[in-house]
């Protein structure tokens, strides 16, 4: 399936998005791009044999829908070899797999925070960057202080999502505001609310309430964060991390804790599968302060076709790619010339503008101090006991 979105008419509010307009996501096979020639070229650039790739297989693990399907079969058909993708729903779900002995991927896409654990336990492979010379060229620096290494060793960035509230917007008390944390203590939405199932992004919602870091590494303010998660609770109808994208345009929930890209989603509609625009629709960034999480590509250690998967990272970062996947992920990838073929409308729906952007916090990982992983363990271990009873 490819989506294409063609914004009509956007108007993008300070910390949540208003559509006025129409606006919406047209696909047909007639309009389909042929990204097989850039797929050569980039290809051919990371010093990958064309012959020797012909009838190989690139194994991905990554997030649901992350990759346009377009941006997949332009790379399969111009080196004529098959992707094979995996997908995972949190971080922790794909360490586990990797950690329990998970094996046979080329390319996995963890948020920033996991990759240095993933390095110091040898399960990725440094970057050579002579294979990849689209990364440096094409890389937008305006991104920069959005990743945890600029110096990519490890790590090359793919996407960029922020974390917040998709909302109803009549279902939203008049004296309620979706711009604060604050609105998961709102009664009149008790049982409607559902938060993402994930221990950073869930506690570190509460942890910037309370004004601490999304990363801190302090007892006292971790369980404060709990005991605010704890007071939540009674309104919280589940711990999820993927019905909101269809319970909240269905009703049966009026506010789910997510991300920009899926929000944005659902928002702009899908005329292919039947998905109308949706006016009703908002999606709000928390002013004490919201999650950024970079997904980045990362080298599998054990990787069997290290020579597919160069040709595929500098193959993302070619313009034409970069925009095509960003169009469908309907979220921002740092890749300066494709930011630039975007629709006007569109770049401006998708990027979160400077001010907004100064209330964001990027997830850091603590690889050096597994005491406060576990710490984070057992906080959260303590939430979702409450919540199961």
């Amino acid at each position: 399936m490819e989506k294409h979105i063609n914004i009509l008419g956007v108007v993008a509010g300070v910390i949540s998005l208003t559509f006025a307009g129409g606006c919406g996501c047209s696909s047909s096979n007639d309009d389909t791009v042929d990204l097989s020639p850039q797929a050569q070229a980039a290809a051919q650039a990371s010093g990958c044999d064309l012959e020797a790739c012909r009838g190989g297989e690139l194994h991905i693990y990554t997030w649901s829908d992350y990759i346009a399907p377009e941006v997949v079969l332009g790379f399969e058909k111009g080196l004529n070899c098959r992707v094979i993708i995996d997908t995972f729903d949190s971080n922790e779900a794909m360490y586990a797999k990797l950690k329990a002995g998970g094996t046979g991927y080329d390319l996995m896409t963890p948020t920033s925070y996991q990759i240095e654990t993933m390095a110091q336990e040898k399960m990725i492979a440094e970057f050579d960057h002579s294979r990849i010379p689209n990364v440096r060229k094409n890389f937008d620096k305006a991104f920069e202080n959005q990743i945890i290494d600029p110096s990519f060793k490890y790590n090359v960035p793919y996407a960029v999502t922020y974390g917040g509230f998709l909302y109803q917007k009549d279902a939203i008390p008049e004296d309620a505001d979706v711009r604060t944390w604050s609105i998961l203590g709102n009664s009149a939405l008790r049982g409607r609310i559902t938060l993402l199932d994930d221990i950073r992004e869930t506690l570190g919602g509460a942890l910037m309430f309370l004004g601490f870091s999304i990363n801190s590494t302090n007892a006292d303010e971790l369980a404060a964060a709990a005991q605010k998660l704890i007071e939540w609770r009674v309104n919280v109808r589940k711990f999820d991390a993927e019905s909101y994208k269809t319970e909240v345009p269905s009703g049966a929930t009026f506010l789910g804790h997510g991300y920009s890209t899926d929000a944005t989603q659902v928002i702009v509609g899908d005329e292919e599968e039947g998905m109308e625009p949706r006016d009703d629709i908002g999606f709000a960034l928390p002013r004490e302060g919201f999650s950024i999480a970079f997904d980045e590509f990362v080298l599998a250690a054990g990787s069997k076709r290290p020579d597919l998967a160069y040709a595929f990272i500098n193959y993302i970062y070619e313009p034409e790619v970069a925009a095509a996947n960003m169009n469908y992920i309907c979220g921002p990838c740092p890749v300066k010339p494709g930011i630039a073929l975007l629709d006007d409308d569109y770049r401006n729906l998708v990027l979160v503008d400077p001010e907004t952007m100064s209330h964001g916090q990027v997830i850091r990982g603590f690889t050096n101090k597994p005491e406060v992983q576990e710490l984070y363990n057992r906080t959260w271990d303590k939430v979702k006991a409450t919540s199961d009873k």
